[in-house]
């Protein structure tokens, strides 16, 4: 009897023991909950344009491969598909010590908020006024809609003379474009534009190759193309949100950051077929240039450049040639060419990759044609006017230089010493990009 109780108890003792630890063990898988954390998978044998219809936020990837990003539960709708997913790389890098900085300023360890890039354009006119002009191109989409938004805002930098840095197509000097965080996570492109419009002002006088160009030529650029975006991913502070398009969220049941148009889908050459899901990365809008973004660029390109080619697709523009734009984008260390809607050459495809190997030489970028993306930016500027367009995709697929969300330190590291002499072959080549 004695040793029939002990069993029991010590029975009850083993049960309840277990009881806790399963209760524990439970408590805290609840506690753990879904890894959130995003990562790059690169998914083999998968075709990006079916990813991104479903609703995935899809890159290139390794060796031209599709990437997705998203956290271990979009690797297991993945997995669910049949895709093998390969976790390549996390998104956010660590900030430095000391840097971990969040405010009006900065965010992300150094990155400088839309407001900053304002009062650089301000502070760079006010010291360097026989050099550049601020101009006021459009309004963002959040400020057509009284919600606060922005400006955009473009300087030309020249050593001005009469008629200079008017916006006017028939322009004296010929004319070189950089446009840059059309998408507002790709963090690295409007730092990069921050440098370049440093290097040209702080260089006259001093560096003969930039007097030169200032001398000769007009250079316009436009820091932050799309604003409100860049204001929603700069409020994640040194967890930036992953936001690529504007901030158009009417009749949207997108759970953020997918709300918004991607403002590089939404140009009105050859626009439509890129992107139907209104929450997908790609999504092209409602119309070809229905954003505000969009119509305050396609404004300026043509206040900036005569239409120097014909109307037909395969027609080429001519050797007479005046004009360069280069969009900055990441990652994917590429110079890209048009066409984007088509994988047919362009008409002036020869011209096109000459100059591109001169700037590659410089940054060691791969040339590709993408030809699979309608109502981009560089079709736009040479189908529509014929001037030499490129898209440049900053970084690698991986590393602390690489993705959307770099550290900040890799800036003046790699992207700007890499692109300087680019973007000083481009400025240059704008007088006939066409000739050599």
């Amino acid at each position: 009897m004695k040793l029939s109780t002990r069993k029991t108890r010590l029975g009850a003792a083993w049960v309840g023991s277990v009881t806790a630890a399963l209760l524990l063990l439970g408590s805290s898988a609840v506690a753990a909950g879904p890894d959130t954390t995003p990562y790059y998978w690169q998914v083999p044998g998968a075709d990006e344009h079916v990813l991104q219809d479903s609703g995935f936020d899809v890159e290139h990837g390794v060796g031209g491969g599709v990437q997705v990003v998203g956290d271990a539960r979009v690797a297991d709708r993945l997995t669910a598909l049949g895709y093998r997913p390969r976790k390549v790389d996390t998104v956010y890098k660590p900030v430095p010590p000391g840097r971990a900085d969040v405010g009006v300023q900065t965010y992300y360890g150094g990155y400088r908020t839309v407001v900053e890039h304002e009062k650089h354009l301000t502070d760079v006119a006010a010291a360097y006024p026989a050099l550049t002009q601020v101009f006021d191109i459009g309004d963002s989409w959040r400020k057509t809609r009284g919600q606060g938004g922005h400006d955009i805002k473009a300087i030309c930098i020249t050593k001005k003379q009469a008629g200079d840095c008017a916006l006017n197509p028939d322009s004296a000097k010929p004319r070189f474009a950089l446009v840059a965080q059309i998408h507002a996570r790709e963090l690295a492109t409007g730092e990069v534009a921050w440098r370049w419009i440093d290097h040209l002002t702080k260089g006259y006088g001093s560096d003969a190759e930039v007097t030169s160009i200032l001398d000769t030529t007009e250079l316009w650029v436009v820091p932050i193309a799309n604003p409100d975006g860049v204001d929603i991913v700069a409020s994640g502070g040194n967890r930036p949100l992953l936001h690529r398009k504007n901030a158009n969220n009417t009749g949207a049941s997108c759970s953020a950051p997918s709300f918004g148009v991607d403002l590089n889908r939404n140009s009105s050459f050859k626009w439509g077929g890129a992107g139907t899901n209104r929450c997908g990365e790609t999504y092209q809008g409602t119309g070809a240039a229905s954003e505000p973004e969009t119509k305050a660029l396609e404004a300026w390109f043509k206040q900036l450049f005569p239409d120097q080619r014909g109307p037909g697709d395969t027609q080429p523009a001519p050797v007479t040639t005046k004009g360069v734009m280069i969009t900055v984008h990441s990652y994917g260390n590429l110079i890209m060419p048009p066409w984007g809607w088509t994988w047919n050459a362009n008409p002036n495809a020869a011209q096109l990759a000459a100059l591109g190997r001169k700037m590659a030489a410089f940054n060691g970028y791969t040339i590709k044609a993408e030809g699979d993306t309608t109502g981009t930016t560089d079709d736009f500027t040479y189908g529509n006017l014929g001037i030499a367009s490129y898209t440049f995709e900053l970084g690698s697929a991986s590393g602390s230089c690489g993705g959307f969300l770099p550290q900040y330190s890799c800036v003046d590291s790699l992207f700007w010493p890499k692109n300087k002499g680019a973007l000083l072959t481009a400025a240059k080549a704008a007088k006939a990009p066409y000739a050599s």
